[in-house]
């Protein structure tokens, strides 16, 4: 697995807000697709649970830290563990100004999940809700977006106008997927192939349900962002300090997707 570390120069607020989709497309680093392109024919594969199974949380993931027996070997990020696998790319976003990691993107095979999770009420979700919230953000840009039954329940494929790189009209798409869990809200941003193909979205989908949330006892208002942290592995040991990243094993720090809170 390699590390990344991007930076995010405006500070916003942690909490998820009714703002703009466009900088999640544009982190979803999709090439704009034509809009009459076969693309579209993917809805229907993504309908399938893959797990061939009513989907329940509990059982398939992603999990609560007091569901898991043995939480080793695991990347631990504070409010998420991330399984490690083979080919893995794990960015993390840090706000410049406060140097907080606000958000993780997993990077595989050419396509994205970006991670948020947030804390939520304890009698109530809030998936539901942010689902609108993401609906209006698009429709206001001129986009549009569809609700689709997939392989967490309901999820939401947005689409913004967008220019490719000859000139042809076409869009950006980003594949909003999100699980409640006991006091928090976990929501990933689907981007590259994984946003309109289902073979693409397979593994990452699969990583998705071996997340592990962290929520912590610490009263928290709904919709606040939980606490991030970079990880050991990610941080060059005294003795390598003066030595060259890509010696370490760690990928060279650059500047990953810009993250806006929605929902």
């Amino acid at each position: 697995m390699i590390f990344g570390r991007g930076k995010r120069s405006t500070s916003k607020s942690d909490s998820v807000t009714e703002e703009s989709v466009a900088e999640e497309t544009e982190a979803a680093e999709t090439e704009p697709t034509e809009a009459n392109s076969s693309a579209e024919g993917s809805t229907a594969a993504r309908r399938t649970d893959p797990l061939d199974a009513v989907y329940e949380r509990e059982l398939h993931g992603p999990f609560d830290i007091d569901e898991v027996d043995a939480p080793e070997g695991y990347v631990d990020l504070g409010a998420l563990l991330i399984a490690p696998q083979s080919g893995l790319q794990l960015r993390l976003e840090v706000e410049e100004s406060s140097q907080r990691v606000i958000a993780v993107t997993l990077d595989l095979a050419g396509s994205s999940l970006q991670l948020q999770a947030f804390a939520a009420p304890r009698s109530s979700g809030l998936w539901s809700e942010i689902r609108e919230n993401i609906a209006a953000s698009v429709e206001s840009q001129g986009g549009n977006v569809e609700e689709l039954d997939g392989s967490f329940g309901p999820e939401v494929l947005a689409k913004l106008p967008a220019e490719a790189a000859d000139g042809s009209k076409g869009f950006r798409a980003a594949r909003f997927i999100g699980v409640d869990g006991p006091r928090w809200f976990l929501r990933g941003v689907l981007g590259g192939p994984a946003a309109l193909e289902a073979d693409a979205a397979s593994e990452l989908e699969a990583l998705f349900r071996t997340i592990v949330v962290v929520r912590g006892d610490a009263p928290m208002p709904p919709r606040d962002l939980l606490p991030l942290a970079l990880p050991k592995e990610a941080a060059p040991a005294p003795d390598a300090a003066d030595q060259p990243q890509s010696e370490q094993g760690l990928e060279p720090p650059k500047r990953g997707p810009e993250i806006t809170q929605i929902g």
